[in-house]
């Protein structure tokens, strides 16, 4: 197994991919997305971070968070996270016939993968790379032909506060996501 490294800078700008386990299509179901932090302007959330862009896709999202200064505990806010989506959402997506020992003896679901990738952002021209890629993955992945029409993304956000035209990102060429890869 590899050594895993992480990023740990407090108050940094990072990079997530998160994917479900076994790549099951259920980000983008509604009971999913009312669980994730953000959605509901009640929940509180005691470990507070930026969500800067994001997108959902049906097996994973992606997103850029920034962390407060002096904090540098993503880790546990994907626990957590991880967490409150599986315990609202688990009568319905749980596979209790993919449960191995391993899952079980870490007190896993089956819902997520047990890892995450992350990338610390280095400045703003990588910042900015990564809002355009995170903004083009459903047409990266062909869930639909222009940006604007994938619903479960910051991309409306971004449009409706002007830091985006509404017909950005129409072709890759207008891109900057040539160095990414999943």
């Amino acid at each position: 197994m590899p050594d895993c490294r992480r990023a740990h800078v407090p108050g940094g700008t990072y990079f997530f991919t998160v994917n479900t386990y076994r790549r099951q299509t259920f980000l983008t179901d509604a009971d999913v997305r009312s669980a994730l932090p953000g959605s509901n302007r009640n929940d509180s959330f005691d470990h507070p971070f930026l969500i800067e862009p994001w997108v959902l896709l049906p097996d994973h999202m992606h997103a850029l968070w920034t962390l407060p200064p002096g904090d540098e505990d993503f880790s546990h806010r994907w626990r957590v996270i991880k967490r409150v989506v599986t315990q609202r959402c688990q009568t319905r997506l749980n596979r209790p016939e993919w449960m191995n020992g391993r899952r079980k003896n870490r007190n896993q679901s089956t819902l997520w993968q047990h890892r995450f990738r992350e990338h610390l952002l280095r400045d703003e021209a990588d910042f900015n790379r990564h809002i355009d890629y995170i903004h083009w993955n459903p047409v990266e992945h062909g869930y639909v032909a222009q940006v604007s029409h994938w619903p479960h993304s910051s991309f409306h956000r971004y449009v409706k506060r002007g830091w985006l035209p509404a017909n950005w990102g129409r072709s890759v060429e207008s891109l900057n996501v040539a160095d990414f890869g999943e």
